[in-house]
């Protein structure tokens, strides 16, 4: 049988995912097995029923968008000084 992981660890954990931590760092962060760590976050829901890991990938989606968002932008205004 695995270890024990406390309340305040589990907290943590969901603290640094939450934050854009990847879930593999936080587990090793917190000497946590990462099935342990995916199963916390998937047990783990705010008011609306997302979990921190939802989240999490929500996020890092977000964050790529606007990344490819802003690169669509910048050559749109190259192609316009071009032109």
């Amino acid at each position: 049988m695995g270890k024990h992981i406390d309340n305040e660890t589990s907290e943590q954990l969901i603290s640094d995912v939450k934050g854009g931590m990847a879930v593999k760092d936080a587990a090793a962060k917190h000497e946590i097995h990462i099935k342990t760590a995916y199963r916390l976050l998937r047990l783990q829901a705010d008011n609306s029923g997302t979990s921190a890991l939802e989240i999490a990938k929500l996020r890092r989606e977000n964050q790529e968008l606007k990344e490819l968002i802003g690169l669509f932008a910048l050559e749109k205004k190259r192609a316009e000084k071009n032109r």
